[in-house]
């Protein structure tokens, strides 16, 4: 049994999903509502989170999501998520969103995410997560500027809470 002291790389936790943009997904523009998206980019992180953690993860943050470029009906996105650094018991997961004409193969970057996922123990409680190390020169160019991205949500964390 692993131990939370164990490192894993960053595409351990590397997860992919796949839609087709449906009209139900799209807003009167026939581009694809934020909400929805968000939705996918939340799940998707969550998997990967688990996956790292072998624990439940709950969402902390959402730090940004960018969005780039519009989606539009009929296009096929398909949704990159992987833990590109651990604290404690949380890890910054980075969703990556790229659309894709289905007839033409021509595919784009369209958002770009990091969201803190905590990982909970069987009371309920933030878990310790396996540390992570990163593989490819994007996890490390990731895994290198998440401390910054960390300390810019503490001190939004203290600022909001007064402390």
């Amino acid at each position: 049994m692993e131990s939370a002291q164990d490192r894993k790389p960053c595409g351990a936790s590397r997860t992919i999903m796949t839609q087709l943009v449906f009209p139900q997904d799209t807003n009167h523009h026939g581009t694809m509502f934020g909400g929805k998206l968000m939705e996918y980019i939340d799940k998707t992180a969550a998997i990967a989170g688990m996956r790292h953690a072998r624990k439940p993860v709950v969402t902390a943050s959402s730090d940004s999501m960018d969005f780039l470029k519009p989606i539009r009906l009929g296009e096929v996105i398909q949704l990159e998520a992987f833990v590109t650094r651990t604290f404690r018991s949380s890890m910054e997961i980075y969703v990556k969103v790229d659309s894709e004409q289905p007839y033409t193969g021509e595919r784009q970057t369209t958002v770009t995410a990091f969201l803190t996922g905590v990982a909970l123990g069987e009371d309920g409680r933030p878990a310790p997560v396996p540390e992570v190390y990163p593989e490819t020169e994007e996890e490390r160019r990731l895994h290198e500027s998440a401390e910054e991205r960390h300390a810019q949500r503490q001190e939004r964390r203290r600022r909001r809470s007064g402390k």
